[in-house]
């Protein structure tokens, strides 16, 4: 649940006015790739009938993914990399057509890089549900019509379900390793509890075994949010032009995630008081830096992102309970046979570091025993992401052991 785009997992920054003035267009009804649009490195896997854990159907499901390297004779080098909330499967490359922007993980994806594609043959799938080329609300149903408001409710293990299928049609029958963070974390551990035979190592880095209370009450305000925008239209709203979309929602929405992805630290240490300009925000109509920090991103979102979608994965991210009809959670995760890297963040304050030491304490093998790796980091959740060096470090030793 970050922000999954390299121009946004840098330390924050003052907003320019260069950043500013790349934001002056009215905004599209939905930022979803779209067929017809530039199809970049994507690929695509389509699949028939695909039922949901809810009882309901999709008709035809596809996947959009990329991969790096190639696939071993024996089909044992297969690594499966998992993005976050508002991920994609543009992990690598630069940006182009079909990609406004670079890979969100090049640092550690890449010739002689940690997860090496001189040597593994490592795929990247945009989850069911999602707005970059996968079968999502978007997408258009059966009628000619986009799914919109009639998109089935998903949960993790239906998103793993398909990511199942993706495997099947790529002939892997065991991925060497299976690799997550934050909500992709999820993914892999569902991998891991669900499909134990099928995953020989996998890592999942500021992920929890269960969406507690409280992330479910903080995810509920930002969905809310978005369906209260009148220009969501109860989700109704793909014929709408540029500016009538329910970006002002979707906008808002992200600006209440972002203060959970990072820490008061470096906000406070990045912003401190400062001003936006040199229009005092003390009754003068100026702003605060942080305020502006806020609206940008924000806005910038609604330019890559559906607000179904968005709904859908976080309903999704909900759903997450490894335990969930397997005898809770300490049985569900001593069903894993992979050897697992857990990683946290000692200032993540969207899911805390005592969720990865629970998951460590119960999978069976893991690299440093009953606890987590803790990065320090003044970085909060999107550290996984920005502290790429730490992490690169742990995913060697994970892919030697």
């Amino acid at each position: 649940m970050d922000w999954q785009i390299s121009e946004d997992t840098v330390p924050s920054a003052p907003v320019t006015e260069a950043d500013a003035r790349s934001l002056l267009g009215r905004p599209p009804a939905t930022g979803a790739w779209r067929d017809g649009d530039p199809v970049g490195d994507r690929r695509f896997a389509s699949f028939g009938s695909f039922a949901t854990e809810n009882g309901e159907s999709l008709p035809h499901v596809r996947l959009a993914y990329e991969t790096w390297g190639e696939l071993s004779p024996a089909r044992d080098n297969a690594v499966l990399i998992l993005h976050a909330l508002t991920g994609d499967s543009h992990v690598r490359g630069a940006a182009g057509p079909g990609h406004p922007t670079a890979g969100w993980w090049s640092d550690l994806v890449g010739p002689g890089a940690a997860i090496d594609t001189d040597r593994w043959f490592v795929v990247a799938p945009n989850m069911l549900g999602g707005c970059q080329g996968s079968t999502g609300p978007a997408s258009i149903a059966p009628d000619g019509y986009e799914w919109a408001s009639r998109f089935p409710y998903l949960t993790i293990r239906d998103q793993v379900a398909a990511q199942a299928l993706l495997a099947d049609a790529l002939g892997v029958a065991q991925w060497y390793a299976v690799v997550g963070g934050s909500m992709g974390g999820m993914h892999a551990l569902e991998w891991a509890v669900g499909l134990p035979d099928r995953v020989a190592r996998a890592a999942t880095l500021s992920a929890p075994p269960i969406t507690t209370a409280d992330q479910i009450a903080l995810n509920s305000v930002q969905l809310d949010t978005v369906r209260v925008d009148p220009r969501f239209a109860g989700g109704e709203y793909y014929d709408a032009g540029d500016g009538d979309g329910p970006h002002r929602g979707l906008a808002l929405a992200r600006r209440m995630a972002l203060l959970n992805y990072r820490s008061p630290t470096e906000l406070n240490q990045r912003f401190q008081r400062s001003w936006q300009s040199g229009v005092s925000p003390l009754g003068r109509g100026g702003r605060f830096a942080v305020e502006s920090y806020l609206d940008f991103h924000g806005n910038k979102f609604t330019r890559r992102f559906d607000a179904n979608s968005y709904l859908t994965l976080v309903e999704a991210m909900n759903s997450h309970d490894v335990g969930r009809d397997r005898e809770g959670v300490d049985d569900a995760l001593a069903r894993v046979t992979a050897t697992t890297l857990v990683l946290g963040i000692d200032s993540d304050r969207l899911f805390p570091i005592d969720g990865q030491h629970r998951i460590a304490r119960g999978i069976p093998q893991t690299l440093d025993g009953d606890e987590a790796v803790v990065l320090a980091s003044d970085f909060g959740h999107d550290g996984f992401l920005i502290e790429t060096a730490a992490v690169a470090a742990h995913l060697r030793r994970l892919f030697a052991a």
